[in-house]
C-alpha cells in the first residue's frame, strides 16, 4: 500500500481531531476571576500555599516551594546546596539545555557525560568516569518517558559525598519503588511551563526534605526573606522556631493565578498519569511487535511512569533509514504536518551541538581563561546523545496518549505500514 507522503491512503482519517494541550477548564477560569476580584495577586497568597502543600503531599516530598519557573528550580536547588564558582556539577548530555545552562549562571561548571542507549537518562558507568576532586553535584534527570538508575546513583553520591539533584520536569508523577520523583535526592527541580503535563503557562517547584532546605530554598525565591506565617501553616511548622537560613537573593517568585491554574491540574493529575501510563504500555506491546523498532527501557523500580514526550528507537541498521525520513513518513500517515507542535521528530540534540547551549556568547561567563574552556561544551564526547538525535530516536508530545486506546492502535498500524515500505521511505529526498 503507497504511503500517503507519495500521494497513497493515509491511516489516519483525513481531519481526524488528535488531542492537544493545553487544556482550559471552566473551573479554572472562575478561581482565576475571584484571584482577579480579591485585590492578592503576588507571592504567598493562599492559592500559592495551598498548592504547595498538596503537591508536596502528591509527590511524598516534606516540603516544597513555587518559583518563576524550571531553570530557576534549579538554580535555587544549587545555590540552596552551596554550590557556586569553579564546581563542577555533572549533567547528562541529552537534555532540554537549561539543566545546564542553570549551573553556568551560579558560575559552576556543567560536565556533560554520555547516556545509557536503552534510556537516554544519565549513564551512571560515565558519572563514575567524571567524578573529579571538583566535583560537588550530580543531576539526574527523568527523561521524556523513561528513568535513570536512581539507586545507583543514590549509593554512588553518599559513597563520595556528592549532593543529588533530579530534574523532575518531565515527569510529575512519576514513581520509584513508590516514592515520587523529586523525593530521591537532596532537591527536586519541576517545571510548570506549557507543554508540561502539570502545567501553568510558565513556573517551576522545589522539593526537599529537611527544614533547613526549606528555608534556604524559601529565602532564595523571596528576595533573601525568612519564609512567611503563611508558608509555615502550610507544613505545620508553627512553635518549632524561627527561620535561621536566609540567603541573599532576588524575586523568583510565582503568581496567585498560576497557582490557581496549577491547583486545577493537580485535581486532574493523577487520572491523567495513570491513562498515559496505560496507553503508553499498550503502545509498547504494539510496537514491539513490529521488527526494526524499539522500545524504551522500563526499570522495574518504576512503579508508575509519567511522560512529557512518548520515545522509541529505530534499529537504523535493519530498516536502513534515519529517524528524519521515518518521522516524515509517520506524520502523513497520521495527519500530522512536518514540524508542528506535537508531531513526530527525533529527541533532543546532544548539549554539545545544541544551538540554545551557547555559553561563551555571554561576558558574564568569563570569569577567567581556564572557566571560559572548562565550560565549551564541544569539549565533551556524547556518542550516544549524537546518535539518538540523528539517527535512531523518535519522541511525540504527550498529548498523543490522552486519546482512547483505539489511537495507539492507529499510530501501532501507521508505524507498521512505514516498516512495511520502508523502500519508499528510503527513496525519499534528504
Amino acid at each position: 500500500m503507497k504511503l500517503a507522503i507519495n500521494g497513497g491512503k493515509p491511516v489516519a482519517a483525513p481531519g481526524k481531531k488528535w488531542p492537544r494541550w493545553p487544556r482550559g477548564y471552566e473551573a479554572d477560569v472562575r478561581r482565576l476571576a475571584a484571584i482577579t476580584r480579591s485585590g492578592k495577586w503576588s507571592y504567598d497568597g493562599p492559592y500559592e500555599w495551598e498548592f504547595a502543600r498538596r503537591f508536596a503531599a502528591f509527590l511524598g516530598a516534606k516540603y516544597g516551594a513555587c518559583c518563576a519557573n524550571g531553570t530557576v528550580a534549579i538554580q535555587l536547588a544549587l545555590e540552596a546546596l552551596d554550590i557556586g564558582a569553579f564546581d563542577e556539577v555533572i549533567v547528562p548530555g541529552m537534555t532540554w539545555q537549561a539543566t545546564a545552562a542553570a549551573c553556568i549562571d551560579v558560575n559552576a561548571v556543567p560536565i556533560l557525560v554520555d547516556v545509557e542507549p536503552s534510556t537516554w537518562c544519565i549513564d551512571v558507568d560515565k558519572v563514575k568516569a567524571a567524578i573529579t576532586p571538583k566535583t560537588k553535584a550530580v543531576i539526574a534527570v527523568h527523561l521524556y518517558g523513561c528513568m535513570p538508575d536512581m539507586a545507583s546513583l543514590q549509593r554512588l553520591c553518599k559513597k563520595r559525598h556528592l549532593r543529588l539533584i533530579e530534574d523532575c520536569a518531565h515527569q510529575h508523577g512519576s514513581l520509584w519503588e513508590g516514592k515520587g520523583v523529586g523525593t530521591l535526592s537532596d532537591v527536586g527541580c519541576f517545571s510548570f511551563q506549557e507543554s508540561k503535563v502539570l502545567s501553568s503557562g510558565e513556573g517551576g517547584y522545589n522539593t526537599c526534605q529537611t527544614r533547613k532546605m526549606f528555608e534556604r530554598l524559601y529565602s532564595l525565591r523571596n528576595c533573601g526573606r525568612p519564609f512567611a506565617e503563611s508558608g509555615v501553616k502550610a507544613f505545620g511548622l508553627e512553635g518549632s522556631g524561627k527561620p535561621r537560613n536566609t540567603v541573599q537573593s532576588g524575586n523568583c517568585r510565582l503568581t496567585e493565578w498560576q497557582a490557581a491554574i496549577l491547583l486545577g491540574g493537580l485535581s486532574r493529575l493523577p487520572a491523567q498519569v495513570a491513562q498515559r501510563d496505560d496507553n503508553a504500555q499498550y503502545l509498547n506491546g504494539l510496537l514491539e511487535q513490529i521488527p526494526g523498532v524499539l522500545t524504551m527501557y522500563r526499570r522495574p523500580q518504576v512503579t508508575r511512569q509519567s511522560y512529557f514526550n512518548y520515545a522509541f528507537r529505530l534499529a537504523t541498521e535493519d530498516l536502513g533509514i534515519g529517524n528524519r525520513k521515518f518521522c516524515r513518513a509517520l506524520n502523513a500517515e497520521l495527519g500530522f504536518e512536518e514540524g508542528q507542535d506535537g508531531s513526530f521528530e527525533p529527541p533532543y540534540d546532544s548539549l554539545n551541538k545544541c544551538d540554545l547551549y551557547k555559553p561563551w556568547t555571554k561576558r558574564r561567563h568569563h570569569l577567567d581563561n581556564e572557566y571560559w574552556d572548562a565550560i565549551n561544551p564541544k569539549r565533551f564526547d556524547l556518542s550516544v546523545c549524537k546518535e539518538a538525535n540523528e539517527h535512531s530516536g523518535v519522541v511525540v508530545h504527550h498529548a498523543i496518549l490522552m486519546g482512547p486506546r483505539s489511537n495507539m492502535d492507529l499510530i501501532a498500524k501507521a508505524v507498521q505500514k512505514v516498516v512495511d515500505n520502508i523502500g519508499e521511505v528510503q527513496r525519499l529526498a534528504d
